[in-house]
């Protein structure tokens, strides 16, 4: 993606972060015509040492899994809070709108998963994320349900080989901070959300920094 150095994040864990708690993703790549692929779903983040790999499935009748094996290397996006910029946030009139987004690019290497016990396992690590009591409701729906459940889906890895995370909050324009900070505080979950993240790559005001006597 188009990432000016302004807007890159300077840090893996905030990557990590926009991951965890925005995992729906876009899973893309090439179908048998040449043309992107797409598949919206849930992925699970496991660090393994400095490997990253995310993990999910697909619908047995889905064809992505059929274009990851023939193709292998494909893209995952994740996107996390965004929310319109109204120019009104300057000090001055000759300003533009924007639009505020933070989200992060993966290009990976995927490995199906086809033994029942390892869908299993990846699954659990799905369910933990999401809805960790519901494990024991999987584990009493029987082994005869559970394996006909797991022959109707393609699990898969997804090892990242390549990262892109971008923050872009306006980090090029300091004098809007404190006018971003007003709007995002008054605004909806998506507003408040990005004004959160101002506060964790330390966005403030040019008049408030430098500390207090």
């Amino acid at each position: 993606m188009y990432l000016p150095p302004q807007f890159a994040a300077k840090d893996d864990r905030f990557a990590a972060e926009l991951i965890r708690e925005y995992p729906f993703a876009s899973l893309i790549s090439a179908d048998d015509e040449g043309l992107p692929f797409v598949t919206h779903l849930p992925l699970h983040l496991e660090e393994r040492g400095e490997q990253w790999v995310l993990l999910g499935h697909c619908a047995r009748p889905n064809p992505h899994w059929r274009y990851l094996q023939a193709r292998p290397q494909a893209v995952v996006t994740f996107l996390g809070p965004h929310a319109y910029m109204s120019p009104q946030v300057y000090p001055d009139l000759a300003r533009v709108p924007t639009w505020n987004y933070l989200a992060v690019h993966c290009t990976v290497q995927a490995t199906l998963i086809e033994q029942p016990a390892a869908k299993d396992a990846l699954l659990k690590k799905l369910i933990g994320d999401h809805e960790p009591p519901y494990a024991a409701q999987w584990r009493a729906l029987g082994d005869e349900f559970a394996h006909k459940m797991l022959a109707g889906i393609v699990a898969f890895e997804l090892a990242v080989t390549r990262l892109q995370c971008k923050l872009k909050l306006n980090q090029h324009r300091p004098e809007a901070y404190a006018g971003m900070r007003q709007a995002y505080a008054g605004g909806g979950e998506q507003e408040q959300a990005l004004g959160r993240w101002m506060d964790r790559l330390g966005m403030v005001p040019p008049a408030d920094k430098g500390g207090s006597t």
